[in-house]
């Protein structure tokens, strides 16, 4: 009996399920084929876009701002690569995998389409789309930059002339930057002009939110950063002799024969052009104009005594500025001693005599005589001299027994009394982390009242004890290293135990009855990092209802970063921080910067990232600056994009974070180095440098990749070189806020005047009108592809 076959069931026609046509023959499949790349996407998380292979596709999909078509070109450290085919391969390919190859009849070949649109079946009844997906996320291999989180609608003020020291800003309404799709392009991309180290005035914009200005769409800057705390009683205090205020004073590491302080040492420092500086003995309490050494300059040096750890600026309400002869009051806390190093998570006994002192920039004498201010409460006076640089002069010394100060920020709002309030008046409330561990809130008194009542002359500051501070919170397991003011009545507290407490002080520091004798306690207390956190940082933006209205709640995330090198966004309300980023070093710097929506902070190997916290582009970073030196400091303004740096070198370098994402165009990405402090252990003097020309900055990657040398820093300073602080002027207008204040571990400290510089000395639009959308018309910039 012969052997009978069973008859062979039926296959499916793979040609016809790629939908390709097969040979006249009908031998379909069986010809040999080959790989080839298709417009779709692969759907693997490591595949290369297209968009970065190809620089012309990339140029018309990209959707960043972009300032000039010159810089639509691809990215240096990423070059175009040619588009390869691939071998053919003898693997069968899966039915399933229709998004990383076809297959391709090497005797029929049909010309590509553009993106169509078809739906493949795999198995009987069930089809999917084939066609490809705009991403919601910018490409990986591109340079996105983030827009800010709060887009403020409406009207807005800016500057209508360049602002000058001590003389108030003139103002009109414009259009804010989110007041529709074509004001918001022309702004972000005019910001990227920018070649100068400080803001541009003529773009000037008050970008922050606090929920005290309200729901109400506020115009004006005293609607937009009210009054605040201004039935907080002022505390009691004493005025002290120079005798009595030693101990509070910084002091010299050794004593006299029979026990005494010793005054700290001068500084001996040389100031003034390369080739030709001046050496000069800086004593405490001594100022010196920059002026004397680069004619028109207007920049300030002055010695704290000791190395300077807290600094910030004092905001004034704008009612009472005229009153205050425009002065802008700075706050310095200086170490006990040159050799004082401090230990992170060990407190120190009360009471430990330390000092905060009260600077002003004012008018200088020569300026004053000209000036008229009557001795009511009519505060008008003639404006000063055009060229008038100011002169800084101590005003108060502040002793305290908390010990020294490790971080000092004002209350971010106006809270000084009104000047129809009788003397003595408060200048505004001030808190710090100090060395006994805790997170203390201090009243001061307004110096000229104290110098009025107690008949002191101008020339020596005022020696003021406070008794108590208004608010001390303690904590128990652990210590107050850094913190951080969502607006006037929450703050948030980085411990050393990696923890993060949030506080609502609002009824304490009004003093409400029951406040006084319970302790305060956190409404937010959780673990974030495994060791002590060195920085962090509100991300001031509103809470939005489900309807999309702004709500009056406070702030709810913040961003910190620690000794542990990891870099967190954690909401409050869920208290489970979310990692942005680790690296191998300690985070000391920690920056939120309104105007591109972003966490600033440091990277490996010296680099400053910005981290975005926006919806659309969560967690995505792009580097902004690679300094020659870990970073001590960063300061981003409500007011401009402009980034300062402190760095452990020497050097005060500035960069605009909003400049465009390419390199390559018309407007490079350049970084301003302010000064440079420079120390020699032999002789045991100091030279500040400055006068540098911008430099473009370095993209390291790709210059090691390309077998290119970068100069780089030698990786040791010494401590006495390195910039602990750098702080915008915000809080005090348009008009003040290119002033930058900078101090360094010597003592010596520093305010600088920045102003920026349009590229090729052109305003783009035919000038802030047209960029404001004040005139109509349209203009070739908004054709240009982003």
């Amino acid at each position: 009996m012969t052997r009978q076959l069973r008859t062979r069931a039926s296959r499916p026609n793979y040609a016809a399920l790629m939908g390709l046509a097969a040979d006249e023959d009908g031998a379909g499949p069986s010809n040999a084929a080959e790989l080839e790349e298709l417009d779709g996407d692969s759907g693997s998380d490591f595949a290369l876009d297209t968009a970065a292979e190809d620089p012309v596709s990339a140029h018309e999909d990209d959707s960043t701002m972009e300032i000039d078509e010159s810089e639509g070109e691809p990215d240096e450290d990423a070059p175009p690569r040619k588009r390869k085919r691939s071998a053919p391969s003898t693997r069968e390919h899966s039915i399933l995998d229709y998004g990383s190859a076809s297959v391709v009849s090497k005797a029929k070949k049909t010309p590509a389409k553009a993106t169509p649109r078809r739906s493949t079946a795999t198995i009987p009844g069930v089809a999917f789309s084939s066609s490809k997906q705009t991403p919601g996320m910018p490409s990986l291999h591109h340079r996105h930059r983030s827009t800010g989180v709060y887009k403020k609608e409406g009207k807005i003020e800016r500057l209508v002339k360049q602002p000058k020291l001590f003389q108030p800003g003139a103002t009109v309404l414009t259009n804010a930057w989110a007041s529709n799709e074509v004001v918001s392009s022309r702004v972000n991309k005019s910001l990227g002009y920018n070649i100068g180290p400080g803001p541009l005035w003529e773009i000037l914009e008050d970008r922050g939110w606090y929920k005290e200005a309200g729901s109400a769409a506020g115009t004006s800057e005293g609607e937009i950063r009210p009054r605040v705390h201004e039935h907080t009683p002022l505390k009691t205090y004493q005025v002290l002799s120079p005798e009595e205020s030693t101990p509070y004073l910084p002091t010299d590491v050794g004593t006299t024969d029979d026990g005494a302080l010793k005054p700290p040492p001068h500084v001996a420092c040389s100031f003034g052009p390369f080739g030709k500086q001046v050496r000069r003995e800086v004593n405490m309490f001594d100022t010196l104009k920059m002026s004397d050494f680069f004619p028109g300059r207007k920049a300030h040096v002055f010695n704290a005594g000791a190395p300077v750890w807290g600094l910030d600026w004092c905001p004034i309400h704008p009612d009472d500025r005229a009153y205050h002869q425009h002065r802008q009051y700075l706050a310095v806390a200086p170490f006990p001693t040159r050799s004082h190093s401090p230990l992170i998570g060990e407190r120190v006994k009360r009471p430990n005599p330390a000092c905060i002192q009260i600077w002003s920039l004012q008018p200088s004498s020569a300026a004053a005589d000209h000036m008229k201010v009557d001795d009511g409460n009519t505060h008008t006076r003639t404006a000063g001299t055009s060229e008038d640089t100011g002169e800084m002069r101590c005003e108060m010394v502040l002793c305290i027994e908390s010990g020294p100060a490790f971080e000092l920020k004002w209350c971010p709002l106006p809270s000084n009394d009104p000047t129809e309030k009788g003397a003595p008046r408060k200048l505004g409330i001030l808190g710090g982390t100090f060395e006994d561990g805790s997170l203390a809130f201090y009243v001061v008194p307004d110096p000229n009242t104290i110098r009025r009542t107690a008949g002191s002359s101008g020339e020596q500051p005022l020696l003021v004890k406070l008794s108590n501070p208004l608010l001390r919170i303690e904590l128990q397991e652990t210590c107050c290293w850094c913190f951080d003011w969502a607006n006037s009545e929450v703050v948030a507290v980085g411990c050393t135990n990696g923890s993060i407490a949030v506080y609502d002080i609002e009824k304490a520091l009004y003093g409400e009855p029951g406040t006084q004798d319970h302790p305060l306690l956190p409404t937010h207390y959780f673990r974030v990092h495994q060791s002590a956190i060195r920085s962090l940082s509100w991300i001031r933006a509103p809470v939005y209802d489900p309807d999309g209205d702004v709500t009056e709640d406070n702030s709810t995330v913040i961003a910190s970063g620690g000794y542990d090198g990891v870099e967190c966004i954690t909401d409050i309300r869920d208290t489970c921080g979310n990692v942005l980023n680790r690296t191998r070093d300690v985070v000391a710097a920690m920056e939120f910067s309104t105007y591109t929506g972003s966490a600033v902070t440091v990277d490996h190997e010296n680099m400053i990232k910005a981290y975005s916290v926006s919806p659309s582009t969560l967690g995505r970073g792009h580097t902004v600056l690679e300094p020659n030196g870990p970073i001590w400091s960063l300061s981003a303004s409500d007011y401009h994009p402009q980034l300062a740096i402190g760095v452990t070198d020497g050097a005060v370098l500035t960069t605009n974070t909003m400049r465009t994402t390419r390199r390559g165009g018309l407007v490079p990405f350049l970084e301003h180095k302010i000064y440079q402090l420079d120390y020699s252990r032999s002789v045991g003097e100091y030279r500040m440098l400055e006068s540098f020309l911008p430099q473009e900055t370095q993209n390291r990657p790709a210059a090691s990749r390309q077998n290119k040398s970068v100069p780089v820093g030698t990786g040791a300073w010494p401590p006495e070189v390195g910039i602990h602080r750098v702080t915008w002027n915000d809080g005090n207008g348009l008009a003040m806020t290119p002033l930058l204040a900078s101090a360094t571990g010597s003592g010596l400290c520093r305010v600088d005047w920045l102003l920026g510089r349009w590229a090729r000395d052109q305003i783009p639009y035919t000038g802030i009108e047209g960029m404001r959308g004040e005139t109509a018309g349209v203009f070739d910039e908004d054709d240009e592809s982003d």
